[in-house]
């Protein structure tokens, strides 16, 4: 992409209208008063909206944190990443602006995303994405369900993977999102070894990579955001042997350095996938001839 394609990115993503970018997260506004959306923090945990839009402004304001600003401040906040991370992720080649959408109150429930029904996986659309980010697909079947869900009037399907108070992180290959309650999803096999990942996908990743073989029976906790790590330091630190598998983002950075800081029973495991975002971004490469530059020799 020339400089002048990519400075014209970076204003659409910066113009882009930031309630239409929360809806296609799944957050829905709690109450509108004119030109201001009000929402529970998609940055925190609250039971009282607190955080603000400004459609006029496209601008967002915390009250519990006391910060704001624009999309891409909301963004490297909510991803726990860098701009340049965020902005790399949004100029790549399946980045649309997203247009402006007319939201009425009686569109806007205070839940974020209320699951109605779950299955087998069946659709699809959603083996086929499966298959895209090379996880078997008996692995997915045993881990995660399709999942049927509602934001508003409007339903949608997506992959769902469960936490252990029954909430829901559901993915397909148009959003992320989760349903309430946020929690841990812990598997316990009795093992002394217990391996800690961010999202399911890096999870699923692992057991696909290892499927019928004895690392793929230790112990597991997935965080589904790096904001749980302290929930899930109990049944974590039950374990002599503790083998962080996070991204290589900041925020992944930031956790990973925080774990060893606290016992040298954890163990940094990134270096399996150093040149790589995460595990799955690292297994969706795996196998695949490697690129030779014009100067490099055999």
């Amino acid at each position: 992409m020339d400089k002048e394609k990519m400075k014209q990115k970076i204003r659409e993503i910066k113009e882009m209208d930031l309630v239409s970018f929360l809806e296609s997260l799944g957050y829905q506004p709690a109450k509108i008063r004119g030109n201001e959306f009000w929402y529970l923090s998609p940055l925190r945990d609250e039971k009282t909206a607190s955080f603000k839009v400004d459609r006029k402004l496209n601008a967002w304001f915390d009250h519990g944190l006391g910060k704001g600003g624009n999309l891409i401040d909301f963004a490297i906040l909510h991803d726990g990443c860098t701009v340049g991370e965020f902005l790399s992720k949004m100029l790549s080649s399946s980045f649309h602006p997203l247009p402006r959408k007319e939201i009425k109150l009686n569109e806007a429930p205070g839940k974020k995303i209320e699951v109605i029904s779950d299955k087998s996986l069946r659709k699809y659309p959603l083996l086929k994405y499966l298959r895209e980010r090379r996880i078997d697909l008996e692995v997915a079947d045993k881990y995660c369900r399709e999942v049927t869900f509602r934001i508003g009037e409007k339903e949608y399907y997506g992959i769902g993977f469960k936490n252990d108070s029954d909430g829901w992180d559901i993915r397909n290959p148009y959003m992320k999102s989760a349903s309430l309650p946020k929690d841990i999803t812990t598997f316990s096999n009795s093992h002394q070894t217990v391996n800690i990942f961010e999202g399911f996908f890096d999870f699923l990743s692992h057991q696909t990579l290892f499927k019928n073989q004895p690392l793929a029976q230790q112990d597991f906790v997935i965080l589904n955001t790096l904001g749980m790590f302290e929930k899930a330091r109990p049944f974590i630190e039950k374990h002599p042997v503790r083998n962080l598998f996070l991204d290589n983002d900041t925020g992944g950075q930031n956790f990973t350095l925080y774990a060893l800081s606290l016992h040298t029973a954890y163990q940094d495991m990134r270096h399996l996938y150093r040149n790589h975002k995460d595990y799955n971004d690292w297994l969706k490469e795996f196998g695949k001839p490697v690129k030779m530059r014009a100067n490099q020799k055999l």
